[in-house]
């Protein structure tokens, strides 16, 4: 069982329970003699938000010991800003109390050696929460219905990540679970004793958050292959082909010197195709990259609970009852 300060495990706890008052520093006085015996100077709850311990700074009466008294065992006066401590009335009483500090291990024996100062038995010997009768003088336990009242449930904060000190909660390190319902005469609140420990309920509160599950990488690579490729190409070559003249003689007279001469007879110009093959780069594909959500339904079903105020009316008292919202 972990118990951590009110504060680290509900920040806004002013407001929200206690209506913008604030328990620490209240003072704290025995029950039966109205004799003061310190002040809260802090309140733990356990991993479900129940208050389970008030701590009291005795201060002038014990040189400043912290003791842990158990919820169940004091009685808030709010008009006042008082603590009452039943069952704590010495300063023997106090002194017996085991002492509490910043790093203290609330564990099965220490909680135990709280319990013996009250006269608890241990917990192997208690009986279970049905068969257990209240213990004269808590004030708590029941209310006047006979009915045990849960403790108000501090919700936990959403998504809280634990940054908690270790010097700022308190782990039990024992194989074996101390359950408080066991004991409900000290670990009980009730609306007589405790009418600002709000009433509360449990909801089914969803939420959602983006978490990375991987993550998709496209690139580019280069692959390299062999090409063929065959081009036909056109050279050109000049042909002179001579024939004889049969048949078609023509005499040239004598003296005439026209036909032998330097002269050109024709030009013929000739071409070859040469090839020129180089590589060039061209879209092969295109690739587009995009996201689909896809949407899905997450169903979760939960048992809550809710806490209920009974009021028992013994004769005919005149009781109004208003809801302020």
């Amino acid at each position: 069982m972990t118990l951590y300060k009110i504060e680290d495990f509900y920040p806004n706890y002013r407001n929200d329970l206690f209506d913008g008052d604030d328990i620490k520093g209240y003072d704290v006085y025995a029950a039966n003699n109205d004799e003061k015996i310190g002040h809260v100077d802090d309140a733990l709850v356990d991993e479900s938000g129940y208050f389970r311990y008030l701590v009291i700074d005795t201060g002038f009466w014990v040189f400043g010991k912290r003791v842990l008294i158990p919820i169940g065992r004091c009685r808030v006066d709010n008009d006042h800003n008082r603590i009452y401590a039943m069952g704590l009335e010495t300063k023997a009483q106090a002194e017996q109390l085991p002492e509490y500090h910043e790093d203290t291990v609330v564990d099965r024996h220490y909680e135990q050696n709280v319990r013996s100062i009250y006269g608890v038995p241990s917990v192997e010997n208690s009986a279970a929460v049905e068969d257990s009768p209240p213990v004269e003088g808590s004030g708590v336990a029941a209310t006047a219905t006979g009915r045990q009242v849960t403790p108000p449930t501090l919700p936990p904060l959403p998504n809280r990540t634990t940054t908690t000190r270790e010097t700022d909660r308190v782990v039990a390190h024992d194989d074996e679970y101390y359950g408080y319902d066991r004991e409900p005469s000290l670990y009980n609140t009730t609306d007589v004793d405790h009418k600002k420990f709000k009433l509360y309920e449990e909801r089914l509160v969803a939420h959602k958050h983006r978490e990375k599950t991987g993550e998709v990488l496209v690139s580019k690579r280069v692959v390299t292959e062999r090409a063929k490729t065959a081009i036909p190409v056109e050279n050109e070559k000049v042909v002179v082909e001579v024939r004889e003249a049969v048949g078609t003689e023509q005499n040239i007279p004598a003296g005439e010197e026209v036909a032998f001469n330097d002269t050109e007879i024709a030009r013929v110009e000739v071409y070859n195709e040469k090839a020129d093959i180089h590589k060039e780069a061209f879209v092969r594909e295109e690739v587009e990259i995009h996201k689909e959500v896809e949407r899905n339904t997450v169903q979760a079903e939960e048992t809550l609970r809710h806490e209920e105020l009974e009021v028992k009316r013994e004769g005919n008292p005149i009781v109004e009852d208003k809801k302020r919202r």
